[in-house]
């Protein structure tokens, strides 16, 4: 499979090229050129298959010009140590959990997949890689876990004030670990300030190997669409009809991967989210993107420290726009319906919800003519663990999820006990990222 640029059809690469470089210089986001048809890897997948052995299967048949089948399961079986896990709440619905990971995120999966890819490629060309990213703690804590055994590696966290958590000691650069955790006297926006002005020198880029380990990066997108087939295998005994998932459109990156399990002939018939600030309902009730009517030439570059996968669902739908109301459904969501939604969940099925995944359950009750004119079944993408929005359950449901004890060390704030990085100090930054370099840290 080649990638190329939403920006430019002639900007074509290779998986290994598009996961090292991350965001082409033209500023769009790299997607397939192609589609795949993985159907018959989709239909032999059942309830034995562990997440591990499906995502080693479904990278060698996407990347087998690259990558041999032995390397793409080395990828998978280091990156996974766990399932998701799919479970029934009624004949009709059930939810698939994310967060059963290392910090109780479905970052976890991302993540992890995206540090073995990197590890393993870097491993083949004989280089080393920095990757470069601004955190409030969430990603941070993911990061922890997926690089402590990697050689060839390194990371360097921008936070603001306060915001450092879910960090051990034994992590950072200077006690012999792959982080290194950079405080910024400053606010979140002047950490993504501070990356965007590296990314945009590409000498600084080409020179410290830098890429990224958010969505922007293909690298971390693609294990996503892996949680849909995951989902397929457990639901082909329980149903016969059409499958609709449910889920929070985030940065758009969930719709998206889903979308690409789709096109590789996934068995789905369509996405329900909360409407966005840019999927929208058109007069006819229809989904429409708001932004597509600007062309991309004309757009700033994708923000690398804050990335939007909407223009790589623009994508998915710029050969036939019919396609994007066949398969999208959005549905207009009140604070009133997201705190019901709460409520119901927890008292018809015994499940804690946070804010998205109760959002995407309240579209799916108000797009059910769609679901119910087809038979449906409806999954829920539940991508954190409840204890992360005990705020919001607690003034729903009147009661606290417990909360695990991976979820506790990934909010345990941090003090680096360093002194703080000036907003604006790019001098600094680029220092940092030198030393990482000449001092043979890795």
């Amino acid at each position: 499979m080649r990638f190329v640029s939403t920006r430019d059809k002639n900007n074509t690469v290779t998986f290994k090229e598009a996961v090292l470089n991350s965001i082409p210089s033209d500023g769009g986001l790299y997607v397939p050129a192609d589609s795949e048809n993985l159907r018959r890897w989709i239909l032999y997948a059942n309830e034995t298959t562990s997440f591990a052995s499906l995502a080693g299967a479904l990278t060698s048949a996407l990347i087998n010009t690259e990558f041999s089948p032995i390397i793409c399961e080395t990828i998978a079986t280091h990156a996974f140590s766990h399932d998701p896990v799919l479970k029934k709440l009624d004949d009709n619905l059930f939810v698939l959990e994310l967060f059963h990971g290392a910090t109780g995120t479905a970052k976890d999966f991302g993540v992890s997949y995206l540090a073995a890819t990197l590890e393993t490629i870097l491993q083949m060309d004989g280089e080393k890689s920095i990757l470069l990213d601004t955190t409030t703690g969430g990603l941070g804590a993911s990061m922890a876990h997926a690089l402590r055994d990697k050689k060839l590696l390194k990371s360097v966290l921008l936070y603001p004030k306060g915001k450092v958590r879910g960090l051990r000691e034994q992590d950072f650069v200077w006690n012999g670990g792959n982080l290194y955790p950079i405080e910024v006297d400053g606010t979140e926006a002047d950490c993504r300030k501070l990356m965007r002005s590296v990314f945009a020198d590409r000498e600084l880029v080409q020179k410290y190997h830098l890429t990224v380990a958010n969505t922007a990066n293909i690298g971390r997108l693609l294990p996503q669409s892996f949680f849909y087939t995951f989902a397929f295998s457990r639901l082909k005994k329980f149903i016969d009809g059409d499958i609709y998932y449910a889920l929070a459109a985030g940065n758009y990156g969930n719709v998206v991967a889903g979308l690409y399990g789709w096109k590789a002939s996934l068995p789905v018939n369509g996405f329900i989210v909360p409407t966005t600030a840019n999927i929208k309902l058109d007069v006819q009730g229809n989904c429409t993107l708001l932004d597509s009517v600007v062309p991309v030439q004309k757009r700033t570059s994708i923000d690398p420290s804050d990335p939007s996968n909407l223009e790589r669902l623009e994508q998915v739908f710029k050969a036939n726009a019919l396609i994007l109301r066949s398969f999208v459904y959005p549905a207009d969501v009140s604070k009133e319906q997201r705190e019901q939604a709460c409520k119901q969940l927890f008292m018809k099925y015994g499940v804690y919800a946070d804010q998205e995944t109760c959002g995407a359950y309240a579209a799916a009750l108000a797009r059910s003519d769609v679901v119910e004119a087809e038979d449906g079944a409806v999954v829920l993408i539940d991508r954190l663990a409840p204890a992360y929005d005990s705020a919001f359950i607690q003034h729903c449901i009147g009661e606290d999820p417990e909360q695990p004890d991976t979820v506790a060390k990934a909010l345990a704030p941090i003090s680096l006990d360093r002194p703080m990085l000036a907003p604006g100090d790019l001098e600094s930054l680029i220092s940092i990222l030198n030393s990482l370099n000449l001092l043979r840290l890795f």
